[in-house]
This record gives C-alpha cells, sequence and structure tokens, in this order.
C-alpha cells in the first residue's frame, strides 16, 4: 500500500512539473500569420527633358499678283511755282518703268526759265535737262498694295542758255555813292552741264492708280560749260550753282500708273514653331 501511494505521489509530481512547463511555452498558432505583401515603392522618375524638336508647318500658300507697267506724273511744285515767283517758269514730268519686283528704271524731263538777281549782276537761264537711273524699292508692301519708299541713282544732262541781264561795276570806295547798272542783255548759248544725283522718294497710292509722292535730290556737279565772262548761277535741272558744286532739290509729284502685264508669284513660306514649355 506504502508502495502504491509512493507511485501515485511520484506520479502527481510529474503531471504537475508537465503543466507548467506547458505554461511557459508559448502556443504556436497552427494558422500562420499571413504577412500582406509590401508594396514597392513608387520612384519620382524623372523625365529626361528632351530636346524641343523644331516642326516646320508650311502657312497657307498666298497667291499675290504684282503688277507691271509705267508710272507717268509732273512735278506739281514746279508748275505752282510761277504763280508765286515772278522770276521762275518751269516744268518736270517724271517717270518709272518696274523692271523687277524691287527695281525701276527712272527718268524726269524737265523744263526751267529762272532769273537770279544777284547783288552786281542779273543773269537769267532758260533750257532743257534729262536725268535718268533707277530706284530701289526697300518697302515691304501687305497683299495688293503698291506702295514706293525709294532710294535711287540718277544722271543728269542740261542744255541750256544765259543772258546776261544787267550788271555793276564794283567800286571800293564809294564816296559818290554806287555806280549805275549797266544793261548788256548778252546772251550765251550752247552752255551744258552734267552731274550725280542720289534721289530718296516715297509714293503712296491714293485712289486706283493714282499715286502722290515727295522726293528729295543731293547732286554733285561732274561738268560746267560757262561763259566767258561770269560764272553760271543757275542750271536748269541742277538749281543753283554758287553754293559750289553741291546741289539739293525736291519735288511734289502725281501720277498715273498704267498697267501693261501682271506676274503671280507664290508666297509660300516654313514658318518655325517651338513647342511650348
Amino acid at each position: 500500500m506504502r508502495h502504491t501511494l509512493k507511485f501515485i505521489s511520484s506520479l502527481s509530481l510529474l503531471f504537475s512539473m508537465f503543466l507548467g512547463y506547458a505554461q511557459d511555452v508559448p502556443e504556436i498558432s497552427k494558422n500562420k500569420d499571413t504577412i500582406a505583401p509590401k508594396k514597392p515603392k513608387t520612384e519620382a522618375v524623372k523625365k529626361e527633358t528632351a530636346k524641343p524638336e523644331i516642326k516646320e508647318t508650311p502657312k497657307d500658300s498666298v497667291v499675290k499678283t504684282d503688277r507691271y507697267g509705267f508710272r507717268v506724273g509732273v512735278d506739281l511744285y514746279k508748275l505752282t511755282r510761277g504763280l508765286y515767283d515772278k522770276n521762275y517758269k518751269g516744268v518736270e514730268f517724271v517717270g518709272d518703268w518696274r523692271l523687277t519686283k524691287k527695281y525701276y528704271l527712272a527718268a524726269e524731263l524737265g523744263y526751267e526759265d529762272k532769273t537770279t538777281e544777284d547783288d552786281r549782276l542779273t543773269s537769267a537761264a532758260n533750257g532743257t535737262y534729262i536725268k535718268a537711273g533707277f530706284d530701289y524699292n526697300f518697302y515691304q508692301n501687305w497683299l495688293d498694295m503698291e506702295n514706293l519708299i525709294t532710294i535711287g541713282l540718277r544722271g543728269g544732262f542740261s542744255t541750256f542758255s544765259q543772258e546776261l541781264l544787267s550788271y555793276k561795276i564794283y567800286n571800293p570806295n564809294p564816296y559818290w555813292g554806287e555806280l549805275p547798272a549797266i544793261t548788256t542783255n548778252e546772251k550765251y548759248s550752247g552752255l551744258t552741264a552734267t552731274w550725280l544725283e542720289v534721289a530718296l522718294g516715297l509714293k503712296a497710292q491714293v485712289v486706283k492708280n493714282v499715286f502722290v509722292g515727295f522726293g528729295v535730290q543731293l547732286k554733285l556737279l561732274a561738268s560746267n560749260k560757262e561763259p566767258s565772262n561770269f560764272e553760271n548761277l543757275y542750271i536748269p535741272g541742277f538749281n543753283r550753282t554758287y553754293d559750289g558744286s553741291f546741289g539739293i532739290g525736291f519735288n511734289y509729284t502725281v501720277s498715273y500708273f498704267i498697267p501693261i502685264y501682271k506676274k503671280k508669284t507664290m508666297a509660300s513660306e516654313i514658318k518655325k514653331e517651338e513647342p511650348k514649355k
């Protein structure tokens, strides 16, 4: 009996020790924890800035018609100057022919009769002249406009006569006053002169085929055939000469354009566009 109790007590001790060990060890769950897969980190992808491509887009093709022909007119300044200047009579005709898109052949033909009253003498010059050369139009017109802003070169030639109407003898000691003027009425014909001039001008179309214009000329006298006893004070077409070899002139013109033929040009250009940033 004693052995039986001893066996039971030993068995109880082992059982209690097994229970204590079982409480200390954590229970392993049969169901494994589900680990949510980590989402990959989204890296900021730097987009490589591509070089801007130049796109070539053709503009709409525009057909432009250029008119070619002859323009003829008159200088209103010379024509009307005789109304208020009793010592002047004159007229000048102007004309140009469109040679290319930008270049024009140009010419002026005129007549002048000018009386010059100086302190010591009075003379009259009358004759004809012609100027010929070219104009370059550097104005860019819109569509069918035909306005001009030009620079040109001319060569001028004049044939004329001079008449010495009167003169005074110079008296260095005018104690008794000035001597009276001596009337001579000596006439010299067959005189000539040549010059070069740079012409600046503009012409604007006010109504169809009618143009008004204004021009300034800077002149350089190249040759001048004079009488033996006095100088030419005025040369038709060149202007006065007592400023030296340089002269200046201007005109105010009205002209009419006579179209002869037309040329059509295709104004198709390539426009370069850059992409917007």
